[in-house]
Parts: structure tokens; sequence; C-alpha cells
């Protein structure tokens, strides 16, 4: 006992279980088989999991851990409504977090899935920032959606002392422009109904010609191709431009041979 507890005091601390680990376990972009190792253990081991879901369909990251799932685990679906107004979504976190917290507070270990990586744009940090303070977590990382999108191209991402600009789609041209016109390489995310807005900001450019266009990186229905070549307004959410400027060898015209 410490100085001054009393038997009583000892008794219920002694009762209270040690706080359980939240981890952030990146998924990749889609491919079950690019899940690390460490991922697929930790899910297949998890006896809670918790996971973003739409309120109008099921949970991609759900469906790329499916087969490491345990059938006896406990799951808490985190819906989200798939708005553009952040603060309904904290609302979301909040309760979450509240649940979550519960669970760790119990002494219980919980697995949160994320798509990609849980800090390359990934809806874990909500999590994080509020539980955090209280609880010991742990970050996975995962193949991110930049690194898929540029092996699906077969185009390097960038080279040397290029600086890579990753810019979310959803920004004004007057926000892109300089953004672009600053770096070697670029990668826009967040396509979506951007998509033709954008294409036109790039061709008004000079850089259509540049810019390779992936959606659905990974999965059965991903499409890779040149962004001149899309005949579409809008694009799904997880999709990608990305647009190199330099002069490196994989880049340049193939050379007639005399």
């Amino acid at each position: 006992m410490e100085p001054g507890e009393t038997v009583s005091d000892a008794s219920k601390s002694a009762a209270q279980p040690a706080a359980g680990t939240l981890y952030g376990v990146g998924l990749g972009p889609g491919d079950p088989e690019l899940m690390t190792l460490k991922a697929h253990r930790l899910i297949s081991n998890a006896r809670i999991i918790a996971y973003p879901a739409p309120d109008d369909g099921e949970s991609f990251a759900r469906s790329i851990a499916a087969d490491a799932i345990r059938a006896d685990a406990r799951e808490i679906p985190i819906v989200v409504p798939m708005r553009v107004e952040r603060f309904p979504a904290q609302a979301v976190y909040d309760k979450a977090a509240d649940e979550i917290g519960a669970a760790l507070a119990a002494g219980n270990d919980v697995v949160t899935l994320c798509e990609g990586d849980p800090f390359f744009y990934g809806s874990f940090m909500y999590l994080f920032e509020r539980l955090s303070p209280r609880f010991a977590c742990e970050i996975v990382p995962g193949v991110s959606s930049l690194t898929a999108c540029a092996a699906r191209l077969q185009r390097p991402l960038t080279a040397r002392n290029d600086v890579l600009t990753v810019i979310p789609g959803p920004l004004s041209d007057d926000e892109i422009r300089p953004r672009i016109e600053a770096a070697g390489a670029v990668a826009i995310m967040k396509v979506g109904r951007h998509l033709d807005r954008l294409a036109r900001l790039l061709d008004d450019m000079g850089l259509l010609a540049h810019a390779g266009y992936v959606e659905r990186a990974t999965l059965s229905s991903e499409k890779v191709m040149p962004l001149a070549d899309i005949r579409s307004d809008a694009a799904p959410y997880f999709s990608m431009i990305l647009i190199y400027k330099g002069d490196e060898a994989w880049m340049l015209p193939p050379q007639s041979s005399s």
C-alpha cells in the first residue's frame, strides 16, 4: 500500500484492470495482400475491432480486412455521414471515442482499421486526438494510396531533388496553380466531382499530357490511364491525378536510332 492508503483503497486499486492499447492499423490501398504482416497479426488476434463506415453502404476498411477478422470479435462501426460539412462528423467521433474509450478503460485492446495509412489523410487522427492523452496508442503504418497509384501507373512518383507536392482536389484553382508551378512532381487527391475542373486547369497550364489518372488503385475495378483520355466530369472518391514535370529519362520520348 502507498503511504496513507487504506486496505479498502488498495483493494479497489488492485481490482482495476490496466487500460488497453488503441491500435491504428493501416490496411493499404485496398488489395488485402498489401496489408503488412503486423497489420494482419493484430487484426486476426483482436477481440475488439473498430472501423469507419459510410451511412449508405458497407465499410471499405472492413472489406479489406474481412478475412482476418475473428468470428467472435466485437465490432464497433463508426458510421460517418458522407457530407462536406466537418462538424456532424466530429460528433460521430466524439461518440465513437466514448465507446472505444470505455473498452480501453476496461482493459481491452482495440484495433481500429484504417484505409491506406492512419496518418496520411486518415480519419483515425480524430480518434487519436481524443484518446491518446488518456490511453497508450500504437500506429501501424500502411501502404499509402500515393505510392500505390504510382506503382499502378508504372511511373516513378518523384526523383532526385524534385519537390513532391500533395494537393487536395477541393482547393480552388487559385490555390492549386501556384503549388503546381512550384513543384517538380504533384499528386492531386480527393478528385471526385472536381475532375473536370482540375483537367481544365492542367490543360490551361500545359500539363495535361504530363498527368496520369488512377482510380480505385489495386482493386479489381481500378482504372489507370492518361488524364487526357478521361471522358467523365466526375471521379470516385478513391481517385488520384499524378503529374511529373521533370526531365528524367523515363519521362522523355523514345529516341530514334540512327
